[in-house]
C-alpha cells in the first residue's frame, strides 16, 4: 500500500464523524440482531460523542495550537517574488463547468492570493494541486483556476498551475520542480492557518524556504444562525484539526517533516539548532545559579513558618 493511499485510508477511518456514524450504524445493528444491550451502549456513545464534540470547545483547543503556530504575514518584511497557492477544497471542480465555477470551502485562499497578486503586480501565482482522491478521475481544481483568477483580476499569463500533486508532500516537491527557487527569493505559502504547520513543514523539507502567508482562519468568537449550526460548525472544525494531527503525525513518522509541530524557527537544525540549544541551557543554569545564591543570603531563608 503506497503511503498516499495509507494517508487515505486513515483519514477516512480516524475522523471523528466517521466513528461516531460507524458506533451509531453498529448500534443499530446490534438492536436488528438482538443484542439490545449492546446496541443501546454503542447507540447512546454515538450521541454522547455527537453532543460533546458540537457543544464542548474539543474542536478550538485541536485546531487553536495550529493556526496559532504562524503569525500573520508583514508586509514590512518586503514584497514577495512569487506567491504560491495550495489545492484542495478551493473549487468544488466536481460540480463546476467553464461557465459556472463554485467555489470550495477553503477558497480564501485563491481570494487572498488575488489580492496579494494585485498589490504586487511583478509576482508569479503558482497554482499547486492535482486530484487528490484515490480515483483518479473526473475534472479537477486546476481546470478551472485560471479563469477564477482571471475573474479576480489576476491575468492568465502570471498564473502557473501544477496539476500532478495529490498531497501536500507533492505540493511542496513538484511546485519546486516547476519554479526552481534560488537563495534569497522570498516566496509566499498561502493556505488555510489550521493546514500551514504540516505546509510548512514538507516545503522546509524539501529545502524551498517560504514564508507563511495563513488564511481561512476557525478559531476565534463567531456568531451561528441557530445552535444547529454552531453544532455542525464545531463538528467539522474538529474533524479538520483531527486530519491535521494525524497528517503531521504521518509526515512525521515517514519522514516527509523532519519536526513533528512545524513552526516559524523549525526551518533552523543541525549546528545552529543544537548550538541554540546550549546557549539556553546555559542561561538556565546561570539563572539556577543565580537565584540559589539569592535564596542563601535572603532573610527568608532560614525562617521557620
Amino acid at each position: 500500500m503506497t503511503f498516499f493511499t495509507l494517508s487515505k485510508v486513515l483519514g477516512f477511518f480516524i475522523v471523528p464523524t466517521n466513528i461516531m456514524a460507524g458506533l451509531g450504524l453498529a448500534g443499530i445493528a446490534l438492536l436488528a440482531i438482538g443484542y439490545v444491550g449492546a446496541g443501546r451502549r454503542m447507540l447512546v456513545a454515538s450521541i454522547v460523542l455527537v453532543a460533546a464534540v458540537g457543544v464542548l470547545p474539543i474542536g478550538d483547543g485541536l485546531a487553536l495550537p495550529l493556526e496559532a503556530r504562524f503569525p500573520r504575514w508583514d508586509a514590512m518584511r518586503g514584497p514577495p517574488i512569487g506567491i504560491i497557492v495550495l489545492g484542495g477544497g478551493v473549487i468544488r471542480s466536481n460540480i463546476s463547468t467553464d461557465k459556472d465555477i463554485v467555489l470550495g470551502d477553503t477558497a480564501e485562499r485563491i481570494i487572498a492570493a488575488a489580492e496579494l497578486a494585485r498589490r504586487y503586480p511583478g509576482t508569479r501565482v503558482v497554482f499547486t494541486g492535482g486530484n487528490s482522491n484515490l480515483t483518479a478521475s473526473g475534472p479537477i481544481e486546476a481546470d478551472f483556476v485560471v479563469r477564477l483568477f482571471e475573474r479576480l483580476g489576476v491575468p492568465r499569463g502570471r498564473v502557473i498551475v501544477e496539476r500532478k500533486s495529490r498531497d501536500t508532500a507533492e505540493n511542496a516537491a513538484f511546485t519546486k520542480q516547476l519554479v526552481v527557487p534560488k537563495v534569497g527569493e522570498r516566496w509566499l505559502l498561502v493556505t488555510s492557518a489550521m493546514h500551514m504547520p504540516r505546509a510548512i513543514g514538507v516545503f522546509q523539507k524539501a529545502g524551498f524556504t517560504i514564508d507563511a502567508y495563513p488564511v481561512d482562519y476557525e478559531t476565534g468568537d463567531a456568531e451561528y444562525p441557530s445552535t444547529f449550526s454552531a453544532l455542525v460548525h464545531n463538528i467539522g472544525k474538529t474533524n479538520r484539526a483531527v486530519h491535521e494531527w494525524i497528517g503531521l503525525l504521518l509526515y512525521w513518522f515517514t519522514g516527509r517533516m523532519s519536526v513533528l509541530l512545524p513552526g516559524p524557527m523549525s526551518e533552523i537544525h543541525g549546528p545552529a539548532l543544537a548550538m541554540m540549544i546550549r546557549i539556553t541551557r546555559s542561561q538556565a543554569t546561570r539563572l539556577a545559579g543565580v537565584w540559589a545564591v539569592a535564596r542563601s543570603h535572603s532573610p527568608m531563608a532560614n525562617s521557620s513558618y
